[in-house]
């Protein structure tokens, strides 16, 4: 029996959950397959911007790997208004500090193309990774036929240099394969794929109140990420496009406002990346009036869609956290506070205790009610003078089902419920669920999105660079 197990392990990974029963739904791609219960996610179709073309191509950033596309190009016909925004890891990785730097000199306007590769993140690689990251700008630029149009971006093993011959040889052919079809977008999505088990992809048409129904517009985007996930920002990388017309210095504003309600509002494992970056591109092939003051009714309804469309795509993160079995939202309400309650809510989102809870389908509350109580207390050395934002007496702890059924309270006014225990197993053995923490201190309220821990992040993460 022993041999057995120690089969299955090498064979499969499945660390000591196997011993127990487990059943794997949730694990790292073999051979470019999709988890059945991750295929839901996955679109059969789209609607794409104007004047935007993408494509994936297998370069064997790896050296390993000759079967998954790796490289990603997004390149619009026409020159774009663009934004990023960018982890605040202090080790920076090169492509954040070329794509910032570029962004600051073209303040925001002539951006042509966003190229990617995964499986090296040309991080912590000195002023060699920097050179590299202006090859990759420089190869996408000389196709375009432009200068200085091209944001980079990479992901992978941090403190590895970039096989740069290889990449900037195959630029050309990136350029050559692209299209707009959902096949083109699908396989771009791929390339920028590392532990992800699908590719993250979506897309919508809008309208702006200047032009009403006789102009659609359109917004697609594109995102990576399952582990190293935490604002700010919560290994990330995103790309957003629109074919709606938005003036330079109007898209980092909407880009931050979206940012900070989606992709840093969310947590796998607490560690923020070297190389978090979301670009947010606008290139007016769908004609209308410029987008061109802020809070104008136009400006107002792309920032609701880009946000709503932004949410959606950290969401997709989330349901691909590493060895996630459930999708958690944690909301705090009735806070003293809209920055309280945000940090009360990644305090929870992000306790090793709470997340391992949650894949037992364990209603330990009290691992809930702990980690709220720690969030807002000082480091040692840096006492400051207690605010009251957390008051035990006037603090509720709830399960709301996703079914639609009554919420389980699990703490009422500082006071324990006697938990009907089969109705917490229920509630438990969803995929989605929401805990609710009620303050009862003010009326301000934050979401947070999170997921298990389950043995397989161990797996994944143990022999992720080798």
């Amino acid at each position: 029996m022993a041999s057995q197990v120690l089969l299955q392990t090498k064979l499969f990974r499945p660390g000591p959950a196997q011993l127990s029963g487990f059943i794997r739904r949730y694990s790292a791609p073999v051979a470019n397959a999709i988890p059945a219960a991750k295929k839901k996610y996955v679109p059969t179709c789209g609607t794409y911007p104007q004047g935007f073309d993408a494509s994936g191509i297998i370069v064997g950033v790896k050296p390993g790997n000759t079967t998954k596309p790796d490289v990603a190009l997004i390149s619009s016909h026409l020159p774009c208004s663009a934004a990023a925004v960018f982890t605040k890891n202090k080790f920076q990785a090169a492509p954040v500090t070329f794509s910032r730097d570029l962004l600051k000199k073209k303040s925001n306007a002539g951006i042509r193309s966003v190229l990617i590769n995964s499986g090296c993140a040309n991080a912590v690689t000195g002023k060699g990774g920097l050179e590299d990251a202006k090859l990759m700008a420089g190869a996408a630029d000389k196709s375009l036929g432009s200068h200085e149009a091209t944001v980079v971006m990479s992901t992978g093993v941090i403190g590895q240099r970039l096989p740069i011959q290889k990449i900037v040889d195959n630029v050309p052919t990136a350029f050559e394969r692209l299209g707009s079809s959902h096949d083109h977008w699908l396989t771009c999505a791929r390339a920028i794929c590392t532990t992800d088990t699908f590719p993250k992809l979506r897309s919508r048409t809008f309208t702006l109140p200047s032009s009403g129904p006789s102009i659609e517009y359109r917004i697609a985007g594109m995102t990576k990420g399952a582990g190293m996930i935490h604002p700010n920002m919560a290994t990330l990388l995103g790309v957003i496009a629109t074919d709606a017309p938005v003036a330079p210095e109007l898209m980092a504003p909407l880009l931050k406002h979206a940012v900070d309600r989606s992709f840093n509002s969310l947590t796998i494992d607490g560690d923020t990346s070297t190389n978090d970056t979301v670009a947010f591109l606008a290139n007016g092939a769908a004609g209308g009036s410029d987008i061109a003051e802020a809070d104008s009714p136009d400006y107002i309804a792309l920032r609701d869609v880009l946000t709503d469309f932004a949410i959606d795509l950290a969401q997709l993160v989330v349901r691909d956290g590493e060895g996630a079995t459930k999708f958690v939202t944690i909301r705090v309400a009735e806070a003293a506070s809209e920055d309280a309650a945000r940090r009360i809510a990644s305090t929870i989102a992000r306790s090793p205790l709470v997340k391992t809870a949650l894949y037992g389908k364990d209603a330990n509350w009290g691992r809930i009610l702990c980690a709220t109580g720690y969030s807002l207390i000082s480091e040692p050395g840096h006492d400051v003078t207690p605010v009251p934002e957390i008051v035990p007496e006037t603090t509720n702890v709830s399960f709301i089902p996703t079914d639609g059924s009554a919420e389980l309270k699990l703490l009422v006014d500082g006071e324990p419920e006697d938990v009907d225990e089969a109705r917490a197993a229920e509630i438990l053995e969803m995929e989605d669920l929401e805990i609710l923490v009620r303050l009862g201190t003010g009326k301000e309220e934050a979401r947070y999105w999170t997921c298990d821990y389950s043995h397989e992040y161990i797996t994944i993460n143990g022999d992720y660079r080798t």
